[in-house]
């Protein structure tokens, strides 16, 4: 046998394997090197994005109203945005898509459904007001413009251009009225006629109703919301509040969203917007300012009481809810954040959190869709339930008053029992129309329908002695079965 001079006759193979394992260890590095770089080239271009969450392709300033201009550059939350067109119904609210006649007074092609051909006893509770005409369930805020444009309650009645301030993005044109001041030319635009102010918008809510055009802050740009908090922050004790420089960014995704969701009502000849926060913001505290001021909405064509018409209160109903007092703002549920690639927005598809359970609820609550689903459909419906009661309480009440009337009361012997239907009315409406069927705030709700209800027994005492026995019997009666009724299906 041939040996090497070190007489080692495997030295050849061990330098061969040594040489392989080197060229592996090289390659293990060099693969190492290409992934570490290519992760910190990937952070370095996350950060990036996070410095640049927009690409500037146009300059948008305080007067671009359209939001497919604000779109361009910023196109995820314009893709959200576009998408309020959606129709869907959840179980106890929410529209769905009925197919509509186009006509001379109203063009559009489809519309919600009707509810108060849903619930009848709305147009007995509105009898003699506009909302018995026409009352639809509320679409997405893509079309809140157009479904206020066509509403008969406006092509069928003179309406003041004040009722713009909800439905459209004015805040350019309280800028044009008032030369600069949008205080000014918010009083301008209330002395307007709806078909006047009509003529200044073009869009329903747009980026620059929430957003400042520079910084991207949240702002809040109606007028009626910087006095109405200022004066609401006054009743708590704090005074001179300014909500655009003392709320924090958490208070303002909820106070850009309280200046249209919330009861207000038109002040004096001028149809000043004014939100009537003055004693509070709870739906009592709310009926005693009106008391106090005298103020009605219209004079109810049955029973002759001064009658009041709630509008939205989601802000106000929120703020008495455990949500609220968790510091959890509507933008939390309505509008919760999304990751897309390095970025975290706002979700601009405003919708039900039912709708979009594992991104609203989820964050929170830990448990199953199915489960939180089922805890919100049951405040929802045991709401419902107490909603039916003191309603149909209220249609009892109505048909005394009317009897009373008929039988030749005076107006000195109805004031009293005219003030409870007052009172009922309004408590019952404001649950009825603040839209998250009691979810908000469940247990307040149920408290103010309580109330409500027992207005109506005090409306329906009041009247004793001036009706018939019979008469009044027997409604109570009819009452107390439905009621029987609806016990019924609330324990299935």
């Amino acid at each position: 046998m041939k040996m090497n001079n070190s007489g080692n006759p495997y030295q050849p193979q061990r330098r061969t394997a040594r040489m392989i394992w080197m060229v592996v260890v090289m390659l293990g590095v060099a693969a190492a090197t290409f992934g570490v770089t290519a992760l910190l080239t990937n952070i370095f271009e996350h950060k990036q994005e996070g410095k640049n969450p927009f690409y500037r392709v146009v300059d948008l300033t305080d007067d671009t109203v359209d939001p497919a201009v604000w779109g361009k550059n910023f196109p995820l939350q314009y893709d959200g945005y576009i998408r309020t067109v959606d129709m869907v119904r959840t179980r106890f609210g929410g529209s769905e898509a009925l197919p509509h006649v186009p006509n001379e007074k109203d063009p559009r092609p489809q519309t919600s459904y009707s509810r108060i051909e849903e619930d009848p006893r709305l147009k007995t509770m509105w009898a003699g007001y506009a909302f018995s005409k026409d009352f639809r369930e509320e679409r997405g805020h893509a079309y809140m413009l157009e479904d206020q444009t066509y509403t008969q309650r406006v092509t069928d009645f003179k309406q003041p251009g004040t009722c713009l301030n909800c439905h459209a993005s004015v805040y350019t044109a309280y800028k044009q009225l008032g030369e600069g001041d949008i205080v000014k030319g918010f009083e301008k635009l209330n002395h307007l006629t709806y078909e006047e102010a009509r003529k200044l918008v073009d869009h329903p809510v747009s980026c620059l109703d929430c957003h400042d055009s520079q910084t991207m802050q949240l702002r809040v740009t109606r007028p009626a919301f910087i006095e109405g908090i200022r004066v609401a922050k006054a009743a708590e004790g704090i005074e001179n509040y300014d909500v655009n420089k003392m709320a924090t960014r958490q208070e303002m995704r909820s106070f850009v969203c309280g200046q249209c969701h919330v009861e207000y009502y038109f002040k004096g000849p001028d149809k000043q917007l004014t939100y009537p926060w003055h004693k509070g913001r709870k739906a009592d505290e709310i009926l005693s300012y009106y008391q106090e001021t005298g103020f009605k909405d219209w004079t109810h064509e049955l029973t002759g009481a001064p009658m009041l018409k709630a509008q939205h209160p989601e802000f106000e109903l929120w703020s008495q809810g455990v949500h609220a007092r968790a510091g959890v703002a509507c933008a939390d549920c309505h509008m919760p954040y999304q990751r897309v690639g390095a970025l975290k927005i706002s979700d601009h598809h405003v919708r039900s959190p039912l709708l979009n359970i594992a991104n609203s609820c989820q964050t929170c609550h830990r448990t199953s869709e199915v489960e939180l689903l089922a805890r919100a459909e049951t405040i929802q419906q045991r709401t419902q339930f107490s909603e039916n009661l003191a309603m149909d309480a209220l249609m009892d009440l109505i048909k005394d008053l009317q009897n009373a009337k008929n039988t030749g009361a005076t107006d000195e012997q109805l004031t009293v029992a005219r003030d409870f239907h007052r009172r009922a009315s309004f408590l019952i409406d404001f649950v009825g129309a603040e839209n998250s069927r009691g979810f908000h705030a469940d247990q307040e709700a149920v408290r103010i329908l309580t109330q409500a209800l027992d207005y109506c027994r005090q409306g329906q005492n009041a009247l004793r002695g001036l009706l018939p026995a019979q008469a009044s019997g027997g409604q109570v009666e009819e009452s107390t079965g439905l009621a029987s009724g609806l016990a019924g299906q609330i324990s299935q």
